[in-house]
């Protein structure tokens, strides 16, 4: 077993490197494990315009590069490798990597983030970034009267589609059932925007285009007498059915809500066990923003440094 830490931080995106940076500073010593996808979701994403400090926007891998050079330059080590099991049952706690190395430590923060939910269309994966995006407001600025479609038909989709409607010519919002899931506040909005259009009864077979999304192919009424092929031209394709918050490792130990969201003290990043912190999407079911996912990675790092003093008096 390795010698224990100070401070060991486990996920490598806006949050995990933010908490690097600040618990470097405070002379911490983290250890970050960076998972099977450094820098997050944030690098699926091609421009990022909204982010501070970069005027002239940046791409999502840039940004993680400069947040992890930053934080290795204060004296975080950063380490490649996934946390496969962990043990919280008392302090120092026992983080498994690969299932065989095991690093004690005795604060732990938790920013392994939320995954969006796809429908599994090949196209996604070679459109992401060309087209298909799951965040309206990290990337609807791009499609300023152009033509979008969001797919889903509850809350989530429904603000996606009145945010972008904001900002694109026109917006369709694909449902696969006869109905919107959504609250009737949220249905009564979309169906009152002119340039929302609800095509109930539709499901996404294909998205079609060369260089980026051109279009997508759906079918309406499946397996019903009067089933039809409909193909509509769309300049970008939205996800809105969900995320899955990266958190079964810790669900043994750690109260989350119905979804999976780490709970935490309100207005922290406390958990319910002292000295597990968290940041980022896997305890933020909102906003789901690069700036927010930071702002609580400071949070937990703060938090962190404060526990140690406490607990080392």
């Amino acid at each position: 077993m390795s010698k224990k830490k100070k401070c060991l931080i486990i996920g490598s995106g806006p949050a995990g490197y933010t908490a690097a940076i600040y618990a470097s500073r405070a002379n911490l010593k983290p250890v970050l494990y960076e998972g099977m996808q450094p820098g997050g979701q944030l690098t699926t994403t091609t421009d990022v315009e909204n982010f501070p400090g970069y005027p002239e926007g940046t791409t999502g891998n840039k940004l993680m590069n400069d947040l992890r050079k930053q934080a290795k330059k204060f004296g975080a080590e950063i380490r490649y490798g996934m946390v496969t099991a962990v043990d919280l049952s008392k302090s120092p706690y026992k983080i498994t990597i690969e299932g065989n190395e095991v690093v004690q430590t005795e604060t732990l923060i938790i920013a392994t983030g939320a995954t969006a939910k796809y429908l599994g269309l090949p196209e996604e994966q070679r459109y992401l970034g060309q087209g298909v995006s799951a965040c309206a407001t990290c990337d609807g600025f791009f499609y300023r009267e152009k033509i979008v479609a969001v797919v889903g038909g509850g809350d989530s989709a429904c603000e996606e589609a009145l945010y972008l409607s904001g900002l694109a010519a026109k917006v369709y919002i694909i449902v696969r059932k006869d109905h919107l899931r959504a609250s009737k506040i949220m249905q009564t909005r979309v169906l009152s925007k002119a340039n929302v259009s609800v095509l109930f009864e539709h499901e996404t077979v294909r998205l079609t285009g060369d260089k980026g999304v051109e279009g997508v192919d759906l079918i309406k009424r499946r397996g019903k007498a009067d089933e039809t092929n409909v193909s509509i031209p769309i300049d970008g394709f939205f996800l809105a059915i969900g995320h899955t918050p990266n958190s079964t490792l810790f669900s043994q130990w750690l109260e989350t809500d119905e979804v999976g969201y780490i709970k935490t003290v309100p207005g922290t990043p406390r958990t319910n066990i002292p000295g597990v912190f968290v940041a980022g999407d896997v305890a933020d079911p909102h906003y789901k923003q690069a700036i927010t996912a930071a702002g609580s990675g400071c949070q937990a790092a703060i938090e962190a440094e404060r526990y140690l003093l406490t607990v080392n008096d």
